[in-house]
């Protein structure tokens, strides 16, 4: 504890000096004060930090049905009951999400008034020592002031960027020289913006591992922690004969019943205090049995599921946008500690890298640069070119650069839409490509059955999460237009819960894995998605019309 205090602290200070520096930095150059600025944002932050809450509970009781009148299970109760008279915390108020999808999330203001929501999945498919340790997670964040250091630190962002928004705004009525001071303050608040922004978010996975370490401390027990873990961080099942068994008891037992077993499961809206970074949560739980005894995920599958995060480069470039650790260092940092409970470790990472995926990382990131590279060359180009009257000139270098762009966007649509092949595969098959990232997929065909929406509950999620013997995958359904995909979600999802199906698509990392959506086909019925179609024709219109402009 004394540690996280310690780093906070820092941070913190750092975060502050920063904003004490621009100050004085402005002071002296144009006799400005930023106390302005950082009274709105404190204002704002206030009035954040007093209303989220409340607003958050609207939200869950509303859009996702959490019941804050549950009765939780006794084993549960009395964990919570132990580990809040230990730490000094106010037993929190529980909603409980009634979806498949085990997952949870923390959010309040201090130690008197947390909320922990927790979906039916926590209970459906770990075991109790495994809830416990998860629920130990968000305890920890509670024990940590979490909520409130978070708090603190994201004011220093949000004053940083309405400085930037004040200079940029006073330019237009400003003389000469003071525009000139003007945009150099903006440009240097922007820079300190995007710089305090990744601060934050290092200080967030810091206390993430810190929440880790606390629900060892209090369930003794880190290998619950890492199975927990993997099972909501990873999809995968246990083993294709475990989950035959269940369904082969089930059909005897329940006469037909075990579909009640599987109800829709999907990933949690989870804020940064939640057991993943809210970004990065729609995938994937692992399908123990579902009676609450759950069973050892294969190490195999673990080994195979993690070489993505340990070897593909853009792994390490989400989690460094990400508010949450990767799930493979995660695992590491609490296998570190099973021998200090006398446990085995639970996993040791030993696989050897298969190939050379900077070179990979180092070409896609070329892909995505270039068209930004384009147009920005093109802007500069058409700034020289005004200045010196030019027109003429300006025309056709506009015209280059912006054909440019839009040819470069189109490889990065040919990569990212690869239609050559939609190799049958499972969930397991796919979760172990390493090759894969955003803007490189594997296209594939998946068969399975539809077991809920993306977002739990949530009447307006387009999204669905595929089952099959192998594992879970969340499923992007994305129409080209917004309107669309919510009145599919309103009047059409629904009627393809719990229904067989076959998917193609290409699956995609980045990090969390998914497939996008192509077609979808069920009871006979094929239904496709547009985007890929509408993307190809839009840059083929691009591409024409810079051509034209250019010979005009």
């Amino acid at each position: 504890m004394s540690k996280l205090v310690s780093v906070s602290l820092l941070t913190v200070t750092c975060l502050y000096g920063l904003l004490v520096a621009l100050g004085v930095g402005i002071s002296l150059a144009c006799g400005v004060s930023i106390l302005p600025a950082l009274i709105v944002g404190i204002i704002v932050l206030i009035i954040q930090f007093i209303v989220s809450p409340w607003l958050m509970d609207l939200t869950t009781r509303w859009l996702y049905k959490a019941d804050f009148n549950k009765e939780i299970p006794d084993y549960l109760k009395k964990f919570i009951t132990e580990v809040c008279e230990k730490n000094k915390i106010k037993y929190p108020k529980i909603g409980i999400i009634n979806d498949g999808a085990p997952n949870c999330y923390t959010y309040g203001r201090t130690k008197r008034d947390a909320r922990i929501i927790i979906t039916r999945g926590v209970f459906d498919l770990l075991s109790e020592e495994e809830v416990k340790a998860v629920i130990g997670h968000e305890l920890g964040h509670v024990a940590h002031y979490d909520m409130l250091v978070m708090t603190v630190a994201q004011l220093i962002p949000i004053v940083f960027y309405a400085i930037y928004e004040g200079c940029i705004n006073s330019t237009t009525s400003s003389s000469d020289d003071d525009k000139g001071y003007s945009i150099a303050i903006a440009v240097i608040a922007y820079v300190l913006y995007i710089i305090s922004q990744y601060i934050v978010l290092w200080l967030s996975r810091t206390r993430e591992y810190f929440a880790d370490s606390f629900s060892v401390e209090e369930t003794r027990n880190p290998n619950a922690l890492a199975e927990a873990l993997v099972k909501i961080g990873f999809g995968l099942t246990t083993s294709d004969e475990k989950v035959e068994e269940k369904e082969e008891s089930e059909e005897k037992d329940k006469k037909g019943k075990k579909d009640k077993k599987e109800k829709k499961t999907s990933a949690a809206a989870v804020n940064g205090l939640g057991i993943f970074d809210k970004k990065t949560s729609k995938t994937l739980v692992a399908c123990s049995s579902t009676d609450g005894m759950s069973t050892k995920v294969s190490k195999k599958s673990i080994k195979n599921a993690m070489k993505w995060e340990k070897w593909n480069y853009w792994a390490k470039w989400y989690e460094f946008n990400s508010t949450h650790p990767l799930i493979s260092k995660r695992l590491e940092r609490i296998t570190e500690r099973s021998k200090e409970f006398k446990q085995e470790p639970y996993i040791t990472f030993d696989l050897k890298k298969d190939a050379n995926y900077g070179k990979m990382f180092a070409f896609e990131l070329m892909l995505v640069l270039l068209p930004t590279i384009a147009v920005i060359c093109a802007i500069v180009f058409a700034l020289l070119m005004i200045t010196n009257d030019g027109c003429q000139t300006y025309k056709i270098g506009m015209c280059i650069s912006g054909l440019v762009a839009v040819v470069f966007e189109f490889f990065v649509l040919l990569r990212k839409y690869n239609k050559k092949h939609f190799k049958k595969a499972t969930v397991e098959e796919l979760l172990g490509e390493t090759n894969v990232s955003g803007i490189t997929p594997v296209p594939c065909e998946v068969k399975g059955n539809i077991i809920g929406r993306g977002d739990p509950g949530y009447v307006f999620s387009e999204d669905f999460v595929i089952r099959d013997k192998t594992g879970i995958v969340f499923l992007d359904y994305n129409q080209p237009l917004w309107l669309i995909n919510k009145i599919f979600a309103i009047f059409k999802a629904k009627t393809f819960i719990d229904k067989e199906i076959i998917i193609k698509g290409w699956y995609r990392r980045s990090p969390v894995p998914y497939i996008e959506i192509y077609t979808m086909e069920t009871d006979g019925k094929v239904k496709k998605v547009y985007t890929y179609m509408f993307k190809f024709i839009g840059l083929l219109i691009g591409i024409i019309g810079f051509t034209v402009l250019f010979f005009i």
